[in-house]
């Protein structure tokens, strides 16, 4: 059996700790490969390669340099996107065509950060006093470190390395222990496309690699996405060891459908927003706010749709495939017993799925609850998993109450044709990212990622200009200098290094 091992200064690196974890093909139930955990020690080893790596090669190089590699290193992972998606359908599960898209949504972030000589630029301000200039710049914070999630072990790390790595840090990235595999995959194309080692390095581990990363002294940044609480733990240990961190949490996204809805869309949107990637979304929809009268049309119609899903192994042409690990599924499975049993009317319980996979497979497929309330664990807890909930309200304004009253502020979206009313939920909704007929609004890559209330802890979102902003640091100079001296002669045509 094969053994998944750290990426450390520009190869693979056996570290010093015993300790490994099972890899699982979700659709199969098969451990496929082991996993090494890293140790405190492997950890600092790790993060004394990237800081030699800053302060000898990659905080001084050129933008033109960076922008060279970022290039490079876009056409190659355009190139290998089809072998990267198969690592994550065959560790995470889901399907080979959402996998690909995972990859493709990442690339727009490289995309975004190949543009760092702009962005990065600082202003300028002649002659605010006699003979006085100010001018502005930001520069990077040094070695950074990332802490990615299972559910998008390609996309999410790829919304803060490229602009890390463009703004000229130098990078750890510990990965998901459950599926390692694609970023293995991509550090060989970051080395391919001529970046120099140790500026990115991968640190497999569980808590003891975490905490090391937390606390390091010479870690300047945390980026982190995941569960609420281990959020809101992230935040606080990094930040307690003088780190600046964002920490994304938590979600339970909302979708409010008025009357006058286009009913197919919506039922088409629910659909897949509650059931793309077996629900294992920070941006998937969870609940349904169905304003009367048109819950009982619409919960027909989006239980006509889920009966032609298809559930199986995702490299079969399925339409949404396994969870990620038998003991996830079997917790999914427990939120549907415990919805049965705080009275929530079960219309499709998808724990009598038959797959087309292996029997041992982590099964557990499309389910839906229909009139739920907001004292159910369905409705206030994340489940991260295939499970939708329809609360049914008499108003637009109880809808949005409803909304605005949860903890998580994440996502949300509003169906409607009535531009009034949509204008109006934008505008009062406490929620980070809104879609209008949108049902899973994750912005462009030029545009920053991230909720509101119990979703975010930390001020900066992920990528566009705040993530520019949070991999670097702001100066500010204030200049005065005598008349130029004559600088000589020189025809030769002006260059950048």
């Amino acid at each position: 059996m094969s053994t998944v091992t750290h990426w450390i200064d520009g190869a693979e690196w056996n570290g010093t700790a015993t300790q490994q974890g099972d890899v699982y093909d979700p659709a199969t139930g098969e451990v496929t490969k082991k996993v090494d955990f890293a140790s405190g020690a492997d950890m600092a080893d790790a993060v004394a390669i990237a800081k030699r790596a800053f302060d000898e090669v990659w905080g001084s190089s050129t933008l033109t340099k960076r922008m060279q590699v970022l290039f490079n290193f876009r056409e190659l992972v355009n190139q290998r996107k089809e072998d990267i998606a198969a690592l994550i359908t065959a560790e995470h599960g889901k399907v080979l065509s959402d996998a690909l898209g995972e990859v493709t949504r990442g690339l727009e972030v490289v995309e975004f950060a190949c543009g760092n000589a702009h962005l990065l630029k600082g202003g300028f301000s002649e002659q605010v006093s006699t003979g006085v200039d100010v001018h502005s710049l930001r520069q990077p914070l040094g070695v950074v470190g990332i802490i990615s999630p299972f559910n998008f072990p390609a996309m999410v790390p790829m919304w803060f390395f490229p602009i890390a790595i463009a703004a000229g840090n130098t990078v750890i990235v510990k990965p998901s222990e459950k599926d390692p595999s694609a970023l293995m995959l991509v550090a060989e194309l970051w080395q391919e496309a001529g970046l120099p080692d140790g500026v990115f390095n991968v640190v497999h581990g569980d808590k003891v690699a975490v905490d090391a990363l937390l606390t390091h002294p010479d870690i300047a940044s945390i980026s982190f996405v995941g569960s609420t609480p281990i959020a809101q733990y992230v935040y606080e240990t990094g930040t307690s060891h003088g780190k600046r961190v964002q920490a994304l949490g938590g979600a339970k996204n909302h979708m409010l459908v008025l009357p006058d809805a286009d009913l197919d869309l919506t039922a088409d949107s629910a659909v897949n927003a509650g059931f793309g990637s077996a629900g294992e979304r920070c941006m998937a929809i969870s609940v349904v706010v169905a304003v009367e009268p048109v819950a009982d049309a619409l919960v027909a119609a989006i239980s006509g749709r889920m009966a032609g899903l298809r559930i199986g192994d995702g490299r079969r042409g399925c339409d949404m495939g396994p969870l990620v690990t038998a003991v996830h599924r079997d917790k999914v499975a427990g939120y549907v017993s415990a919805g049965v049993e705080e009275g929530a009317e079960l219309v499709v319980d998808g724990r009598n799925v038959t797959p087309d996979g292996a029997e041992q497979g982590f099964w557990l497929g499309p389910t839906l609850f229909d009139r739920v309330t907001p004292d159910m664990s369905i409705y206030a807890d994340e489940i991260f998993g295939p499970v939708l909930s329809v609360v049914r309200v008499d108003s637009f304004d109880e809808g949005l109450e409803l909304i605005n009253s949860h903890p998580f502020g994440n996502g949300t979206a509003v169906f409607t044709c009535d531009g009034g009313a949509a204008r109006r939920f934008t505008n009062e909704v406490q929620v980070g990212m809104i879609g209008v007929n949108v049902p899973i609004p994750v912005p462009m890559a030029y545009y920053s990622f991230g909720g509101w209330k119990s979703s975010l802890f930390g001020d900066t979102h992920a990528h566009g200009t705040e993530g520019f902003h949070f991999f670097t640091r702001g100066k500010v100079v204030t200049s005065r200098w005598p008349d130029p001296a004559h600088g000589g002669i020189n025809l030769g045509f002006p260059t950048h290094g």
